[in-house]
């Protein structure tokens, strides 16, 4: 004895099956790979708590390292100027020792805003956008959480 399976439970089993394997088609590897053309520093070069946050915010603190210059040029809005911060590169570093040891700045672990601003500056990077015209967008984009770090 038979039965047939209803229609609609077969492309629902289809719908999940596909919806699945695009999902897993977006997963972190994707991540990863989007950013291949920027210098980014080593994991080895970050602290376990680093080490072990998403992978937006591993990304971010990575950048911030490998390219001081371009993210001491960019704003933060998240308020962290009442830190000390002057830059979005603050947030992720707060000093550079002599022998070049970084001493790391946790605020972005828990903030994301900050990594929001580098991801968005990564991106306009690899697009071939200039840094100045990366700081407007910044300033367009995310003065409404707060006063900018930089004039």
């Amino acid at each position: 004895m038979s039965q047939k399976i209803p229609r609609f439970y077969i492309m629902l089993v289809l719908v999940v099956v596909l919806f699945s394997g695009l999902l897993s088609a977006c997963s972190g590897s994707k991540a990863e790979k989007s950013h291949q053309n920027l210098e980014m520093a080593s994991l080895d070069k970050l602290p376990a708590e680093i080490k072990t946050a998403p992978l937006a915010v591993r990304q971010a603190y990575q950048f911030a390292v490998a390219n001081p210059q371009v993210l001491q040029a960019i704003p933060c809005y998240c308020g962290c100027g009442v830190m000390g911060h002057t830059s979005n590169y603050s947030c992720y570093v707060s000093d550079v020792q002599a022998d070049g040891k970084v001493i790391f700045d946790n605020h972005s672990l828990g903030c994301s805003i900050c990594v929001d601003i580098t991801q968005d500056t990564m991106r306009l990077l690899q697009q071939g956008k200039p840094v100045p015209e990366i700081k407007e967008y910044v300033g367009q984009t995310y003065s409404r959480y707060g006063p900018a770090t930089l004039p």
